[in-house]
């Protein structure tokens, strides 16, 4: 009988760390994520199903107990991060016309803490982060350097950087330099 090859995914920010005083980088666990795309009329059906409540405002995010966290991108669009379930299973219970894609193999995200994570972040983004603009639970699709990124505020002291694989050296790279300038 022949033997089956399965394909392990390899995190590729495994084993960095970065940052300076004040602020520290850190690879994100790996998580399943999840793009989903419906109406926001059909959000109570879908919280239902993910066990959290989709949130419907600009800039808002949520987190449930279990590990998953839920970022609103736009009027009909939502990441789903979750470290511990599977979210698209989830779904597949959901009768409201939606589109759930799995994009766990696209992105990774990078952890920034420490009293200059704020200043580290906001060095390679051109959106105020302020307290009064982005408290704790904001979330935001915006640019980076040169990349696209989801911000998220997830502390005080706080922030998840999700970037796609492809360009998380950069993106580590970009926020170790920053560390570097915003010593606490």
């Amino acid at each position: 009988m022949a033997d089956i090859a399965h394909a392990t995914r390899t995190e590729p920010l495994a084993g960095r760390i970065g940052g300076a005083a004040g602020v520290a980088l850190t690879p994100a666990a790996p998580a399943n994520r999840v793009s989903l795309r419906a109406d926001p009329a059909d959000a109570k059906a879908l919280s239902k199903a993910l066990g959290l409540e989709l949130p419907v405002t600009p800039k808002a995010s949520a987190r449930n107990d279990h590990g998953r966290l839920v970022a609103w991108l736009g009027p009909d669009e939502w990441l789903i991060i979750d470290e511990n379930g599977n979210p698209l299973a989830d779904l597949e219970k959901v009768t409201a016309l939606h589109s759930a894609v799995d994009i766990s193999h696209r992105n990774t995200a990078i952890l920034v803490s420490g009293k200059g994570a704020r200043a580290t972040v906001q060095s390679g983004c051109p959106q105020n982060l302020s307290d009064k603009v982005f408290p704790v639970g904001s979330a935001t699709r915006t640019v980076m350097g040169k990349i696209e990124v989801v911000i998220l505020r997830t502390a005080e002291n706080e922030f998840r950087v999700e970037c796609w694989r492809s360009f998380s050296d950069y993106a580590f790279g970009m926020l170790s330099e920053a560390a570097k300038d915003c010593l606490a």
